[in-house]
């Protein structure tokens, strides 16, 4: 993976989490236990220290970056979609922001909230725990409710145990010319992933 130190500080990965080959991390960055990176995140510590806490991920072409003596960080079991951007800004636990989203300087989201994709948090924003946070410039809506508080939570643990299978099984191979007869299928909760 493409790990870079700069002015002396070198990126913190411990053994038990996952930064895919592809993701670069640069400086003062901070992973903690069974932290799931995925490809093509970046993770700039060349400004402000970058903090991403146990069990937390944060997925494909993701951003975390912040400007000099400002922290950007993703509490424990927060969960970041692909493609949003975190800069300088504080995600609480077990947050979860949504795909696109951008959530700017000095914001602070409270813990269990959602923020929903495509959603731009503002510098400076602040929101209690426990809410849905919606829109450009996004507002909190509403509490969640406990179904929603529980599919997160469940989404979070597949990406824990997507640490433990990208370590013990993915690597970089030739691709196949055509599909084998009896290929299989991924298999979750011991049932079967098939399109509907």
């Amino acid at each position: 993976m493409p790990v870079y130190q700069i002015d002396g500080l070198t990126p913190v990965v411990p053994h038990d989490s996952f930064v895919h080959p592809t993701a670069v991390l640069i400086g003062d960055v901070i992973i903690g236990h069974r932290v799931y990176i995925g490809p093509n995140a970046c993770l700039r510590g060349d400004f402000g220290r970058i903090v991403v806490e146990d069990g937390a991920n944060v997925q494909d072409n993701c951003v975390m970056h912040g400007f000099p003596q400002q922290d950007t960080v993703v509490e424990q079991d927060g969960h970041i979609g692909h493609g949003a951007i975190l800069h300088g800004c504080r995600i609480g636990k077990n947050a979860l922001v949504g795909m696109n989203a951008v959530v700017m300087d000095g914001a602070v989201i409270g813990e269990n909230s959602i923020i929903g994709a495509a959603s731009f948090v503002k510098s400076a924003a602040e929101f209690a725990a426990n809410q849905l946070i919606l829109g450009s410039p996004a507002r909190a809506v509403r509490p969640l409710r406990e179904e929603e508080l529980e599919w997160k939570v469940r989404g979070t643990r597949e990406y824990q145990t997507l640490v433990v299978r990208c370590k013990a099984s993915l690597h970089q191979v030739e691709p196949l010319q055509e599909p084998e007869a009896d290929r299989k299928r991924l298999v979750f909760d011991g049932v079967v992933n098939k399109p509907a």
